[in-house]
């Protein structure tokens, strides 16, 4: 007596032989992309939120809206720097001037 294997249909994946194996280059390449987006997004937020606290300090002087606008600007270059390494690339090119911009825009705001 032999047992049949059982018989799926086409729509269904069979537990013992599954179609696609476990390091997917294609599911690899949509993850990478998933987590820089995360994380860049995330660290801009806290740099935009930066520049709305500097647009928020009551005070004579600027130099705290000044310090906050520049902190701003680090976490911009950390955020674009971050979505390099994500993507196994040097950090260090043009594109990193990107992370300038909160602070650049926060500085005219500021300041203007």
């Amino acid at each position: 007596m032999s047992e049949t294997p059982v018989r799926r249909p086409r729509h269904l994946m069979d537990p013992n032989n599954p179609v696609r194996p476990v390091n997917n280059k294609a599911l690899t390449h949509v993850q990478r992309w998933v987590v820089s987006v995360l994380a860049v997004f995330t660290i801009a937020h806290l740099s935009i939120g930066l520049v709305i606290a500097s647009l928020i300090v009551v005070g004579q002087s600027n130099t705290p809206r000044i310090g906050l606008n520049v902190i701003a600007g680090m976490f911009g270059l950390v955020a674009v720097a971050v979505g390099f390494v994500i993507h196994k690339k040097s950090p260090l090119t043009p594109w990193l001037l990107l992370g300038l911009i909160p602070m650049i825009v926060g500085l005219w705001i500021t300041l203007g």
